[in-house]
């Protein structure tokens, strides 16, 4: 009931948002990409990575790049979208090859289209932004890195050596953020981080967005904008969860506006960063 609440709340006219953004990311895609057709699969929904891949299989397409379009790795979406692509290849007895699109987290392509994409919004006034990623509960992350995540300072990310970040979602959200704020010059002290759509009662990556919207509204921030940048398409999660509830919330503690900066979509910019990405994607073996 909630849910279906919310998604009425964010539906256009043209259907879910997430959809109609990824098919204008597709063709905006199409015109860049030199090396076949440009197709667009969902992990869980329509059109499946099942129906895609075989029909691409059956034109002939030998030579296949794979796109999971999530900046930062987590087993829950990167390594569930690799896994199903090889089930598939296997048991449809499909004769194709991959390329596989890494997690591009700290891509100078990735992050200056994000930077492109922001800077109009940081030229007007604002008390803070917030950088807000989607939360995984701490247990997939103790599961890649034992005896590494969540050290009694809080700061293992920081000191994370080369192959704990490679798998570390957390490590790689805060590098994300990191390089943007560089990019951009952004003062510290006016940015932070934090992690939404906890569920359950599990203990989800600190700190909580919810809790950093109430401590920015009590603290007497009244502007903040909010960028989502585990996010490449605005969907459920950043246009209600942020800008219809986290809007409600920030006010409820004594802020008054929230500026939601869109995620990448269909921008030009990052159109071109995916591909030239993607032309970089290594060869699986």
């Amino acid at each position: 009931e909630q849910s279906a609440h919310a998604y009425a709340s964010i539906w256009w006219e043209e259907g879910s948002p997430l959809v109609v953004l990824s098919r204008r990311l597709q063709q905006a895609m199409r015109a860049q990409w030199s090396h076949g057709p440009v197709e667009l699969a969902m992990r869980y929904g329509e059109p499946s990575l099942e129906t895609t891949l075989t029909r691409l299989a059956a034109q002939g397409h030998k030579k296949i790049t794979l796109a999971p379009l999530y900046p930062q790795f987590a087993d829950s979406t990167v390594t569930t979208v690799i896994e199903e692509a090889k089930r598939v290849v296997r048991e449809k007895k499909l004769a194709v090859q991959f390329s596989i699109l890494q997690p591009f987290y700290d891509q100078a392509e990735y992050i200056d289209a994000l930077a492109a994409s922001a800077e109009p919004y940081l030229e007007q006034d604002y008390d803070h932004l917030l950088l807000s990623f989607h939360g995984l509960p701490e247990r997939h992350l103790k599961k890649l890195n034992p005896g590494h995540c969540f050290e009694a300072d809080g700061n293992c990310c920081a000191r994370a050596p080369a192959e704990v970040v490679a798998t570390c979602y957390r490590a790689q959200c805060l590098r994300t953020a990191a390089a943007f704020a560089k990019r951009l010059g952004l003062p510290d002290g006016k940015w932070s981080v934090a992690f939404q759509s906890r569920l359950g009662r599990a203990k989800w990556i600190e700190p909580y967005t919810e809790a950093r919207l109430d401590e920015l509204g009590k603290s007497g921030a009244k502007k903040i904008l909010v960028m989502c940048p585990a996010f490449v398409a605005d969907c459920i999660e950043t246009l209600e969860e942020i800008g219809d509830r986290g809007l409600e919330q920030f006010r409820e503690a004594g802020g008054e506006e929230l500026v939601l900066v869109p995620c990448l979509n269909d921008n030009p910019q990052w159109a071109k960063a995916l591909n030239r990405l993607c032309e970089r994607a290594p060869l699986a073996i």
